[in-house]
């Protein structure tokens, strides 16, 4: 047959000269077929990506969460609470107390104060000690022991929000008529060796007896004082006097939103006619406590999940370079059937990333369950941004993609003739 003759045949099979190609539809199929033809070995090489991207979700998840519940107590607790200071301005050495007596009552008219009341720390005599006994033993272990004593106003009690064991606080008529009665915190109750206050007990503070009427367990604001003894502020300025080494302070809890109103207003309130004799301390931003707490969880939990990512991506190369070893008689035969190497290519980046992208879809979900089970267990808001759990799968894709690069790269350059021989 001519060579004319043979061009003639091969024009009316047009067929035989097209080029080879791999439609998406088959390179999916084939993708998922290598995926699922040895499960187990996909499952283990998928975990390290399941347990990147589930990190991914569980560390923004958690740190959205906890930075609600940052702002949350901050505006229950901090956010309501003021404190005024007794600086005593320019005249501090002959003023050594500036708030009046009615400085709680004063206060106390602002709108959106709950509670408010003044303290300070009563400087006791070197040769004066708190006792349960006039003779200077303590009935815990037999020796002097010395709690703070602190002389605060029943409102300043009422603002620090007690939680009381047993017993009562004290109240206006004991402030009024300069009553000798005493509530002690539970760790100072300890060191006393007192355990209730059923049969009135008294306790000394130098030579001067002091019943007890209360033992708190707990304070929302100001817990120093569960180690301190106090003391009604009329109390001890007939004793004691005014204050000396320690000026006295104003403790103010305030409805929510209203302290920066009230830290303005309380000086005034207190002493219109010299207002700078006092310092008014509102409570700080709460953004700046977030973004700091938050950038640290986010920082070091980011940093595991990145670790998890790579140790994904590294099993991911290695379980489809040996898929590579394994296959290289069947890579041999597509190569023989008309395969191009930009087709092996194509099908073992495929197989990486349906990896990736199984193991990033499994890791969302686990991360997402995460989230939930704990904010479950701790009674919180679960907090998760819509477009995190939409990128977190594509993270997963995109790492098992970078994965295959070089295994299908090898594959790609296996001569077909030393495929087949293998």
């Amino acid at each position: 047959m001519s060579r004319h003759r043979r061009s003639q045949r091969i024009r009316r099979h047009p067929a035989l000269g097209l080029p080879s190609g791999l439609s998406p539809r088959d390179l999916l199929t084939e993708a998922f077929a290598g995926v699922l033809q040895r499960p187990s070995r996909s499952a283990l090489t998928g975990l390290g990506t399941v347990l990147g991207v589930g990190a991914f979700i569980a560390v923004l998840g958690l740190t959205g969460t906890a930075a609600s519940q940052i702002d949350g107590r901050f505006n229950a607790l901090t956010a309501t609470e003021v404190t005024v200071q007794d600086t005593g301005g320019r005249d501090a050495g002959h003023v050594p107390l500036a708030f009046s007596p009615d400085a709680d009552a004063r206060v106390g008219a602002l709108n959106g104060v709950t509670a408010a009341g003044v303290f300070w720390n009563v400087r006791l005599r070197t040769d004066q000690g708190i006792t349960t006994s006039l003779h200077g033993t303590s009935g815990a272990n037999g020796s002097n022991v010395r709690p703070q004593l602190v002389a605060a106003s029943p409102g300043a009690l009422e603002a620090a929000g007690p939680h009381l064991t047993q017993g009562r606080t004290y109240d206006a008529f004991h402030e009024n008529e300069h009553q000798q009665v005493a509530v002690i915190g539970s760790a100072a109750a300890t060191r006393l060796g007192l355990t209730g206050v059923q049969n009135s007990p008294a306790i000394f503070i130098g030579s001067t007896p002091f019943t007890v009427i209360g033992i708190l367990q707990d304070v929302d604001r100001k817990p120093d004082l569960l180690m301190s003894v106090m003391i009604p502020r009329s109390t001890a300025e007939a004793i004691w006097g005014p204050p000396t080494d320690d000026r006295a302070s104003m403790l103010i809890s305030t409805q929510l939103g209203a302290a920066a109103q009230i830290a303005s207003e309380a000086a005034l309130a207190l002493r219109p006619d010299h207002p700078e004799y006092f310092k008014a301390l509102a409570p700080p931003d709460p953004r700046t406590l977030r973004s700091g707490v938050g950038g640290d969880l986010s920082s070091l939990f980011l940093l595991l999940a990145t670790v998890c990512l790579v140790i994904g991506a590294v099993g991911i190369a290695n379980t489809t370079l040996v898929a590579v070893m394994e296959r290289t008689g069947e890579i041999g035969l597509r190569r023989a059937l008309g395969a191009r190497g930009r087709h092996i290519t194509w099908q073992f980046l495929a197989e990486s990333s349906a990896l990736g992208l199984i193991g990033g879809l499994v890791g969302t979900s686990i991360g997402t369950a995460v989230v939930v089970g704990v904010s479950a267990a701790r009674q919180w808001t679960p907090v998760l941004d819509p477009t995190l759990l939409a990128t977190a799968p594509v993270l997963g894709l995109t790492t098992g993609l970078l994965a295959g690069l070089y295994p299908a790269w090898q594959a790609s350059r296996i001569p077909p003739a030393e495929a087949l021989r293998r």
